[in-house]
């Protein structure tokens, strides 16, 4: 799970990053991003019941989500606000499947350190 302090949880932090954040789609995924003037990355995640009636569903992919951004957390440039919003086909897709887009986008959105 991502650590408290890596979370977006305020609505006004949540309403920045709509407004001013650029925007990226890979596939099932819709990443919004902002620098902020923190240390750290603070992520966010968006699963409308657009996706899943269920809520167990949609925290079950808010977990999944969760444990592949900490996993990737080190390899990533700091100081920026993100948001993951997701697109109803995500459902039928495994954790290395979303792993892979997230990788993608975040190549797009060049959130990777260079690789020297």
């Amino acid at each position: 799970m991502l650590p408290k302090e890596n979370r977006l949880k305020k609505k006004k932090d949540f309403e920045r990053v709509f407004k001013e954040g650029r925007g990226f789609k890979e596939d099932f995924l819709f990443l919004k991003v902002i620098k902020n003037n923190l240390k750290i990355n603070r992520f966010g995640f968006l699963v409308g019941k657009n996706f899943s009636k269920k809520s167990t569903l949609r925290n079950k992919i808010r977990r999944r989500l969760s444990e592949i951004i900490r996993l990737k957390t080190p390899k990533l440039k700091n100081n920026f606000d993100a948001i993951l919003i997701i697109v109803p086909s995500l459902e039928i897709k495994d954790f290395w499947e979303i792993e892979e887009a997230i990788n993608k986008i975040f190549l797009k959105a060049k959130l990777f350190r260079d690789s020297k």
